[in-house]
């Protein structure tokens, strides 16, 4: 069944028809407690009511979603799996349902799951289905939870059925009569698409793209399965593309770069009837566990270049996405490009990262026996066109809660889209940087001669844990990888001490250590409580650096973030807010005083955020078990508690409430 809207009117006869679902009843699906989760309802509601104020279902038909049935859905998933999903919500479940999502890979269940499960994938089917016969343009099915995660006998990554998989293979397998044979599926979730790759890794009738956050397999789904060597097996060898990106911060100009040199010349050689689009929003500015920079402008260039493939037969399948005003303002974007609103405005950086040029390079290579487009090198006069290098915060406890860079945009970079300005622009950015080097270099010469004890009180009490943050790399445990600090030079010095200041654990996920909560100090002094710390004596220079990757924003420290006035007024002053960083987790630098009169510093939340603790708009939430080891051997071999002395001061700060 269907609802006409306005599109269907004699005043928009000429109008695309795009298709719309969205059901409230997907939002069933919720943490069994209400916790707070980065895949909520609010992705859905918060898209729906954007389109609705921008008069967008007015212009769709809009379509009832309806469950898939058992058959279809076991085409991609096992009959185990799908019988676990179908009857997870029952009574019967009840006192096992948190067991079983425990040991899976990022997965919740609860009352309403089954029925948001097979709603999901029966959504993307409906409109799949419309489109490939021709009743819709295109369509936009706004669904969760989201999909291409899911394999074939394992729910993860948030993702129960893999809706666009059983979409697929529904057009190609249930309706011949469509003529539907060779279908291009577009990854652009910040995320690999492993369970989309699994299903289809030696089907020929199905191109697989996917460009994501790879970072040599550190970031989710964390494993090899991204990397642009997987390229399908058998007659389906070619037919898989991986685009893995080897560092955040990622914008419209780097994907912009692989649509035109990578997706865009092999799509017009596949020429695919149907285009499914795996239409994940984490990538976009601000997404808390992306961190990547696409704009709702760069998202509406990669729609449209796609549109001319399929004779724009598109259909969009909502996936990941966690930034609530990120994911509503590039849904909008993506609509008023399939409904052909109007034309698309904007502009986007000038260059991609040097990174960006080289992952390039390696996929064209790797895929050039299979596409013949893709075997000539990319000349030197394109690739040289790059961002400036800049420090790249790989890794943090703290996740971006904002960014500012969506709203504010250099007047050089819509320049840069002129051509016959590009070399003349390039020069002057090189120029900039020349600068904000030297000035960089000023003040670490400065900094470096004055020292100040760091006191740690969570991870980083672990010495081969927060040498990752002066040296640069890993340790066991992390998701991720650190960049280090300029200066390598290792801590003069490491005492401990205990302070009277409550250790607290909070936030439910962070992109270093997965889910679970990290540790927070409370700002403000109390002699009921004592927490252990591990103090390093390093340079201010070192401190900044350390400062920036707890805080994980683009920065460039072309000046530093806490300097030499800083430090002299914070005796005073008790502690200092970094604004440069003030969306990071951990931007207040508190002061505890002096060691051989060497200033005693932290960095923890700042007391307003200790109130979004307190009111429970921020969740409490107690480390994983990676997290926790790494402070359990800080104290032990820092030769300050045992082993189950450790855990159990751990589990104690764990279940404390905020006074």
């Amino acid at each position: 069944m269907e609802v006409e809207s306005a599109a269907s009117n004699s005043n928009a006869k000429n109008q695309r028809r795009v298709g719309l679902i969205y059901d409230q009843r997907m939002c069933k699906h919720r943490t069994p407690d209400d916790d707070y989760h980065p895949e909520n309802p609010n992705r859905i509601t918060v898209i729906w009511n954007r389109l609705k104020l921008a008069g967008i279902p007015e212009r769709c038909v809009l379509l009832n979603a309806k469950e898939a049935e058992d058959k279809y859905i076991c085409a991609v998933h096992s009959k185990k799996h799908v019988n676990l999903i179908r009857k997870i919500s029952s009574k019967r479940y009840d006192s096992k349902r948190n067991l079983i999502a425990s040991k899976l890979n990022s997965i919740y269940f609860n009352e309403g799951s089954s029925e948001a499960a097979y709603l999901a994938a029966g959504s993307v089917i409906e409109v799949a289905e419309k489109v490939a016969k021709g009743e819709l343009d295109s369509a936009f099915a706004l669904v969760r939870p989201p999909g291409h995660h899911a394999e074939f006998d394992e729910a993860m990554g948030f993702c129960l059925f893999n809706n666009v998989a059983i979409a697929a293979t529904f057009l190609l397998d249930e309706r011949p009569e469509l003529d539907i044979n060779k279908i291009l599926i577009v990854d652009w979730d910040v995320h690999h698409g492993n369970g989309t790759q699994k299903t289809f890794w030696k089907d020929p009738r199905v191109l697989f793209f996917s460009v994501h956050r790879h970072e040599f397999g550190s970031f989710y789904p964390a494993n090899d399965d991204g990397f642009y060597t997987m390229v399908g097996e058998g007659p389906g060898a070619g037919y898989n593309i991986n685009v893995p990106w080897e560092n955040g911060q990622c914008g419209d100009a780097d994907y912009l770069a692989v649509w035109d040199h990578i997706l865009l010349p092999v799509a017009k050689e596949f020429k695919p009837d149907v285009i499914i689009i795996s239409a994940g929003f984490d990538a976009a500015v601000g997404d808390p566990l992306g961190g990547c920079r696409v704009t709702p402008y760069g998202y509406s260039v990669m729609l449209k270049e796609l549109m001319d493939f399929a004779q724009g037969r598109i259909v969009l399948a909502l996936e990941g996405g966690y930034n609530l005003d990120s994911i509503a303002n590039s849904a909008l974007a993506c609509m008023e490009v399939l409904l052909e609103d109007k034309p698309i405005s904007g502009f986007s950086e000038a260059y991609p990262f040097e990174s960006t040029w080289r992952v390039i390079q390696a996929v064209r290579r790797k895929l050039s026996a299979f596409w013949p487009t893709l075997a000539h090198e990319l000349p030197t006069k394109l690739t040289n066109q790059k961002a400036p290098p800049h420090i790249l915060p790989l890794s943090s406890e703290s996740d971006d809660e904002d960014d500012e860079a969506s709203k504010i945009v250099s007047a050089d970079f819509v320049a840069a889209v002129e051509d016959v300005v590009e070399p003349l622009l390039k020069l002057k950015v090189e120029d900039n940087h020349d600068k904000v080097t030297t000035a960089s270099t000023l003040w670490r010469s400065e900094l470096s001669k004055s020292d100040i004890w760091y006191a740690t009180f969570g991870s980083n009490m672990w010495k081969s844990r927060f040498l990752c943050y002066i040296e640069g790399g890993q340790v066991e445990g992390m998701k991720k990888s650190c960049s280090g600090s300029m200066d390598r030079n290792p801590p003069k010095d490491i005492l401990w001490k205990t302070c009277p200041h409550r250790l607290f654990f909070g936030r439910d996920f962070t992109q270093t250590w997965g889910p679970g909560g990290v540790a927070f100090l409370h700002p403000q002094s109390n002699s009921h409580n004592k927490t252990y710390m591990c103090l390093y004596r390093i340079t201010l220079e070192q401190f900044n650096d350390v400062l920036l990757q707890e805080n994980g924003p683009d920065h460039d420290l072309s000046s530093p973030l806490f300097d030499l006035n800083a430090l002299n007024s914070i005796p005073n002053e008790g502690s200092f807010s970094v604004e440069a960083v003030k969306r990071g987790w951990y931007h207040s630098v508190v002061y505890l005083g002096k060691e051989n009169d060497i200033p005693i510093l932290t960095m923890t939340c700042p007391l307003s955020t200790i109130e979004k603790f307190k009111s429970g708009e921020i969740p409490l939430r107690a480390p994983c078990k990676e997290y926790a080891d790494t402070l359990v051997r800080g104290l032990v071999e820092g030769n300050q508690l045992s082993e189950e002395e450790a855990r159990t001061y751990i589990h104690e700060a764990s279940a404390k409430t905020i006074i």
